[in-house]
């Protein structure tokens, strides 16, 4: 019979015996071990840790309860940062979205598919674009239309639907408007952007059109946290595409969208699966 399964997340100033400390807990308790990654940033001198594992804890408490035993035990002694995730519990996740629909889209196939580990709370989108897409899927579809001069109204909207559905994650699938400071300080480390270009990149409107007009070799896509400074987030996933002077424009945006899905997906699924530590401006990205 399989045994509830959880992931531990750790950090703390790099020291010896910090695994063995972790793993040495494990044991002591019976649980198995069914994944470990752990990397040492030598330059900040941090130990980044992720244990996935089964253990006979149970209930809606357990995940407390494997904390507050690893707190006393591991944590307190090594001054570490730490979580306990059950690993069935899946992240409540509210996706914005405007008027392009490959990201949407890509995003509620995996979900659809079983393929993302997450809930999904609703869509909002300040354009109706999408409606029928979302609803196609039984999700509930929020319009919230930014009226001229209105627009802290509008955000204020889809911060309190965030706090209503109890969102973990807003994830901006070309989301086409750019989040006031306040938003990005209350969701930080809580919202997930994807930007068209291997930044740093071309900004703007019709990025794949200006990528054309510059003869550009490789086009591509990052998914990162969103922060204050504007497309200067800590970096999850990117990827990109070699294209050459035969291609199009339309082309291009083609090959583009193909990329900035895939790399919205990986992002969001790996922070779904707590596999993303911040590390000042940039992330750790713990892998099996």
């Amino acid at each position: 019979m399989t045994r509830p399964a959880y992931i531990l997340t750790a950090s703390c100033t790099d020291t010896v015996g910090v695994v063995a400390a972790a793993t040495g807990f494990m044991a002591a308790r019976g649980a198995l071990i069914t994944e470990m990654s752990h990397y040492v940033d030598e330059e900040a001198q941090t130990s980044f840790l992720r244990l996935a594992f089964e253990d006979d804890a149970e209930g809606p408490d357990a995940a407390q309860e494997l904390s507050d035993a690893f707190r006393s035990e591991v944590a307190r002694r090594f001054g570490m940062r730490f979580a306990v995730h059950d690993k069935s519990r899946k992240i409540r996740t509210l996706i914005a979205c405007s008027r392009q629909s490959h990201c949407l889209n890509a995003l509620l196939h995996r979900w659809a598919g079983g393929h993302l580990p997450i809930e999904i709370t609703g869509v909002v989108s300040n354009h109706e674009d999408q409606r029928s897409l979302v609803e196609w899927h039984q999700l509930p579809f929020h319009h919230f239309p930014i009226e001229p001069g209105k627009k802290p109204e509008q955000e204020a909207k889809i911060l309190a639907l965030f706090e209503e559905t109890e969102s973990e994650l807003l994830v901006l699938a070309r989301y086409m408007q750019i989040l006031t400071p306040h938003a990005c300080a209350l969701l930080q480390g809580r919202a997930i952007n994807i930007h068209h270009s291997f930044l740093p990149g071309f900004k703007g409107a019709r990025p794949y059109y200006q990528a054309f007009e510059r003869g550009v070799k490789l086009i591509g896509a990052t998914a990162h946290y969103v922060t204050l400074d504007l497309d200067e987030g800590p970096i999850i996933e990117q990827d990109v595409g070699r294209v050459d002077h035969s291609m199009p424009a339309k082309e291009l945006e083609r090959l583009g969208q193909d990329i900035e899905s895939t790399v919205l997906n990986r992002a969001v699924r790996w922070h779904a699966e707590h596999r993303v530590f911040v590390n000042g401006n940039r992330t750790v990205l713990l892998q099996h």
